[in-house]
């Protein structure tokens, strides 16, 4: 899909700040092993060791001009199914959902990207669905968004969020309120150099209800074009920091670990990712 220069969707309000604060962070074992058939169809192998759980999936994707489907079966033999369709309009695009043996989980979903909008609309398909609509106006430097979703069987709004977000050349900021205006959350993004991908970054939480905030604080920094680094502390006193190498193209080791700084005497919590692809 070839996308005009739009707005973004509600989601990527403050995504930047999410990502340098929290991706890649790793409090387990995880391993990844993605292959490639000679028709294009390309499979990834999940595990995930979480303390004394083993977690397992398998999951397949076919590309067919412009439809991607995403199947995924897990070890409980679960099979999820995603159908993405790029462009059946221009600026449009189509995702159709389903799980099985779950019969009421299908969902069907529209995305609309213009240049000084992005609007997303779902709806479950069983009688009487819940609806969720998310939208954002504005252009480059200044969007406003709104995330709603209304339930047709108990005629209730279940969810309604508001957000903003500034950006400048360097400099990305935003303001969110979720949880039906129970908590506010600001966030800052910073690039220091472009040239080394160093930036630094903040989140704070404020919740009207428990008066309870929460602040994260973090930057990121390439020591070379294969290995980053990134650290990040909170006011409860939690440090973190991971360091990820590309060992070949496309593929990953992350190692990560977090001490808490108010109870040094406890152990370091270390998580490992591994991801291989050809």
């Amino acid at each position: 899909m070839v996308y005009v220069k739009s707005t973004g969707l509600y989601s990527d309000i403050g995504r930047k700040a999410r990502d340098l604060l929290y991706k890649d962070y790793q409090g387990d074992h995880k391993f990844t092993l993605t292959t490639y058939t000679s028709n294009g169809v390309s499979i990834t192998s999940n595990g995930l060791k979480k303390g004394d759980l083993l977690l397992a999936d398998i999951s397949t994707q076919l590309k067919h001009k412009n439809i991607v489907t995403d199947v995924k079966v897990d070890v409980n033999s679960k099979v999820q199914t995603t159908v993405t369709v790029d462009e059946p309009a221009p600026g449009v695009k189509a995702i159709i959902s389903f799980n099985a043996p779950e019969p009421k989980s299908g969902k069907v979903e529209l995305q609309y990207f213009h240049e000084h909008a992005g609007i997303s609309t779902s709806l479950g398909l069983i009688a009487k669905p819940v609806i969720n609509f998310s939208g954002v106006v504005g252009n480059r430097n200044i969007s406003f968004g709104t995330d709603v979703s209304f339930d047709t069987a108990t005629g209730n709004f279940t969810k309604y969020n508001a957000g903003f977000s500034f950006t400048n050349a360097d400099l990305i900021g935003s303001l969110i309120v979720n949880d039906k205006g129970e908590t506010l959350t600001a966030s800052y993004f910073h690039t220091v150099s472009p040239l080394t991908n160093t930036a630094v970054g903040a989140e704070f939480t404020h919740n009207f209800s428990t008066k309870e905030n929460t602040l994260n604080i973090g930057t990121q920094h390439l020591l070379d074009p294969l290995t980053a680094v990134k650290a990040r502390v909170n006011n409860y006193g939690k440090a973190s920091a991971l360091i990820q190498h590309e060992f070949r193209p496309k593929s990953l080791i992350t190692i990560s670990g977090e001490v808490d700084t108010r109870a040094i005497e406890k152990s370091a919590k270390v998580g490992l990712a591994l991801a291989l692809k050809p």
